[in-house]
This record gives structure tokens, sequence and C-alpha cells, in this order.
């Protein structure tokens, strides 16, 4: 698993202020970032030279095969590095192509073949100066929070003994 923690510390504290939050709310922050940000992070995320985007879409196209009950304990077993063979198979990706599954997840949600968020859904207020923290950063900053939130997730492949 690879993993690029950056030396900023705002994007340190940022990160970890994140999750702190429990699963669920470190889902709907990300859910409002995207609707926040999502044009700007499309073309960040998709054209990076080091994403792997045929392997993002292999890995999202399992998750929107489940039901949407599945596809939600997949997205929560990524964040609590559960191990699944979907986390483990996350957890082997290059931070940029973790950072386009999400993103493709987050398109998804957006079009309904991925579990959506309700429509009346609000962002709980233990989430709120966060997410205001994190529209106030440098498009690069954000990029940078996005990777080093996305890249520790997932669970470790495992090795097989003989």
């Amino acid at each position: 698993m690879t993993s690029t923690q950056t030396n900023d510390p705002t994007i340190r504290e940022h990160v970890q202020a994140w999750q702190n939050l429990n699963v669920d709310i470190q889902l709907a922050l990300f859910w409002f970032i995207y609707k926040e940000m999502g044009n700007s992070i499309t073309p960040a995320a998709p054209g990076a030279s080091t994403v792997s985007p045929e392997i993002a879409e292999g890995l999202f196209n399992q998750v929107k095969e489940l039901s949407h009950e599945q596809q939600l304990q997949v997205q929560r077993d990524l964040i609590n590095k559960a191990d699944s063979e979907i986390s483990r198979l996350y957890g082997s990706l290059g931070d940029t192509t973790k950072l386009l599954f999400w993103y493709r997840l987050s398109q998804g949600m957006d079009n309904g073949t991925i579990i959506p968020v309700p429509a009346d859904y609000e962002l709980p207020s233990e989430a709120k100066p966060l997410f205001s923290k994190i529209q106030l950063l440098e498009f690069e900053q954000q990029i940078t929070l996005f990777r080093d939130y996305v890249s520790p997730l997932g669970a470790e492949a495992s090795s097989v003994g003989i």
C-alpha cells in the first residue's frame, strides 16, 4: 500500500480531523466535497500521470454490481480498513488511482448507480467546520488533502503462506 503523506501541517491537521469523524460522517463529508468541488477535482484525478483508469474503473464496476446496502458497506469497509476482497484490492492501488476510484463512486452516487445520499441530507454539524476549512484551501492543497485521506484506506493485500 502506498502512502504519500505530506509534511504540510495544515493538510495533516485536516486529514486527522476527517479521520476522527465517524465513518458515515466521513462518507458524507466526501460527498459534500465532491458536490461542491467536483468540477475542479475532475481534471486533476483522471488526468494525473500515475493514475490507472482501467483499474479504478474495474474496481468501481465490481462495487456498482452490488446492492445499494452492499455498496455502502464497501465504502464503510474501506474507511475501517476491513479485511475484504474489495478492500484488499483497493489497498493495492496507487494513491492517484484510489483518488480516481472515489471520484468514480461520487459520480455513481450522482447518477444513481451507487447508493445515493438522500436529497434532503444535511452535513452533520461536527463536519461543517472542517468542510469550511477545506473550501478555503488552495486547489493543490485540496488535491493533496484528498490523496492523503484516501491513501491509507483499504486493507493490506494478504500474503498467503505455504
